[in-house]
């Protein structure tokens, strides 16, 4: 029997420069484009406010882990927290007791044929197992 090794350590990023990954890298370089784009549009008070914000928010989701995730992961769960009620409060008023009494419950008359034989069975076993595609020979059984 062959043997093969089984990854252990699947859900670390690979490294491509220095001990900064593919995604860290993408994040610092679009902090790096806002902060570029600010410096030539705003006065320098205000690129220097952007400039921090949008660095300090990069590094925030580039490093910090929460539970073991990265930090997009924590937002998006949280964001889809607050769009989901917390709290579900059953409305027992939408059908009331009186109705279901007034409903009619029917019931079928079913005849219960306990004396199969053994191809009968097997028949039978055979239309449950297809899923009532094959129909049976005679189409009625123990009849």
């Amino acid at each position: 029997m062959q043997q093969y090794t089984v990854p252990q350590f699947i859900d670390v990023e690979a490294k491509i420069i220095g001990p900064i990954t593919t995604r860290q890298f993408l994040i610092f370089l679009g902090a790096a484009l806002i902060i570029f784009i600010s410096y030539k549009i705003f006065d320098f008070g205000l690129f220097l406010t952007i400039g921090i914000l949008v660095f300090l928010l990069a590094g925030t989701f580039a490093f910090l882990k929460i539970n073991g995730r990265p930090f997009h992961y924590f937002v998006l769960n949280l964001i889809q927290t607050l769009k989901k009620p917390g709290l579900r409060v059953w409305n027992h008023r939408s059908s009331s007791f009186e109705e279901k009494e007034n409903k009619e419950v029917k019931f079928e008359e079913t005849i219960v044929n306990k004396k199969l034989n053994e191809a009968q069975l097997e028949e039978l076993s055979l239309i449950i197992d297809t899923k009532g595609k094959y129909k049976g020979e005679n189409g009625n059984l123990g009849a």
